[in-house]
């Protein structure tokens, strides 16, 4: 565990010390406030060079090109809402994606299946527990975004979204999000089609550095991933963890992400 995340900034392998307690209370605090928290420097430089070597190879023959227009929603319509409502508005979302099954023994894979990152996730969101999928598709997934190309708005289907960079574009790249965009009983419509016009002044964006964790609640906020701007490839994973275990997409899901089923 120490040989790939910084253990000294980040005591995981420590439960309840008054450190890890630290620690917990400053990402639950953050996540309060701004819906999120990062931790730069979580994944070590060495172990990142690695993870970058070992993945550019496979993403360059193997990786699946996920090309698709499709609005915030992920959904043909919505019930109660025009179909020409400017909520709905289209947007496309391109990068290149390696599954779990593609993944295995990798540093990425490594980290996601570490019973106390896990535990400490868990602590972070005030969960009694959290499980690793079984699904073999999407339990870690590594995309690429190159020149041009950019994860367009949307919500979350999960509650919490857990990522780790691991390589930064020369320009764009940047993560843009609205905390609490809507909520469980307010769809807020209307605010959702004045974010996509560029009319929010409470978006915002920032740029992480490779090697930084990120969680943030993707289910009522907002985000997408702004496009890639020169020759070198924004790389990042993607991590997913229930309250439940035995969590598997369904076929057609896994076809729509993965464009294949397992």
């Amino acid at each position: 565990m120490r040989d790939l995340i910084d253990l000294d900034l980040y005591p995981l392998d420590r439960p309840d010390s008054p450190e890890w307690l630290a620690l917990v209370d400053g990402c639950k605090a953050d996540l309060a406030r701004d819906g999120m928290f990062n931790l730069p420097g979580f994944l070590r430089p060495t172990p990142l060079a690695k993870a970058v070597a070992e993945l550019k190879p496979k993403l360059a023959t193997e990786a699946f090109t996920h090309a698709r227009m499709h609005n915030i929603y992920f959904r043909k319509d919505i019930p109660g809402l025009a179909a020409d409502h400017p909520a709905l508005t289209l947007c496309e979302t391109i990068n290149h994606t390696l599954c779990g099954d593609q993944l295995q023994g990798m540093i990425v894979t490594q980290i996601y299946e570490l019973p106390k990152f896990a535990a400490f996730l868990a602590a972070t969101m005030d969960k009694p527990v959290l499980y690793t999928m079984d699904d073999p598709l999407a339990r870690v997934n590594t995309m690429a975004y190159n020149e041009g190309e950019a994860l367009n708005w949307h919500f979350d289907r999960s509650e919490f979204t857990t990522t780790l960079l691991l390589q930064a574009p020369e320009q764009g790249g940047g993560f843009e999000y609205r905390t609490d965009l809507r909520t469980e009983v307010d769809p807020n419509y209307d605010g959702v089609a004045r974010l996509l016009t560029g009319q929010d002044p409470d978006a915002k964006i920032i740029s992480l550095s490779p090697g930084t964790l990120n969680v943030f609640r993707g289910k009522n906020t907002a985000h997408r991933v702004t496009p890639v701007i020169g020759k070198k490839d924004r790389i990042i994973s993607v991590f997913s963890f229930y309250e439940r275990p035995g969590v598997v997409f369904s076929p057609e899901e896994q076809i729509g992400f993965y464009g294949r089923s397992a």
